[in-house]
């Protein structure tokens, strides 16, 4: 009280202005602390996902388990994806047929050239003729869209094309 009483009034004011600035920086600042502090805590509930934690340690180290489960599932679902590929490779899933008349002067389209390959053009070829005297069948081996051992017709030709042709199931 002694210090104050030696001033003026208006050093008085002057005092009491510099105090009322101070004070009310101090409030702002308390204010932007307070939203800055609730920043922080709402980030850290979602870092420990709402559980009270006594030591971080603990909870990068079940991160570490679930990351390390995870990314055994992800190569378990990798091996299977593989497997399947393998498997759809190997399973007949390009076909066509084509009917045909091999006596174009008598007859139907009683003939037929059927094609069955896999992902990689393997497969076989089915061809039946038929005739007045009887139907007779035959099959080639194809490999890689073309048969090794027998020749081709033109209609085994055309229905091994078609059953490549944007993988359709064309019947004619």
């Amino acid at each position: 009280m002694l210090i104050l009483s030696n001033l003026s009034a208006q050093q008085l004011l002057i005092v009491i202005a510099v105090l009322a600035i101070f004070i009310f920086f101090t409030f702002f600042w308390t204010i932007l602390l307070h939203k800055e502090l609730k920043k922080i805590k709402q980030r850290s509930f979602d870092f420990f996902n709402g559980n009270s934690v006594k030591n971080i340690e603990d909870i990068i180290i079940d991160h570490s388990r679930i990351i390390k489960t995870l990314d055994k599932d992800i190569q378990e679902l990798y091996n299977i994806s593989n497997q399947i590929n393998t498997l759809a490779h190997k399973g007949f899933h390009k076909f066509a047929m084509l009917r045909f008349n091999p006596f174009k002067e008598v007859g139907g389209n009683q003939s037929f050239s059927l094609a069955l390959l896999n992902g990689k053009n393997n497969g076989l070829v089915i061809s039946s003729l038929y005739t007045r005297e009887g139907t007779r069948i035959y099959t080639k081996a194809i490999i890689n869209g073309a048969s090794e051992k027998h020749p081709l017709t033109e209609e085994e030709k055309e229905v091994i094309k078609l059953a490549n042709s944007n993988d359709s199931k064309k019947i004619n």
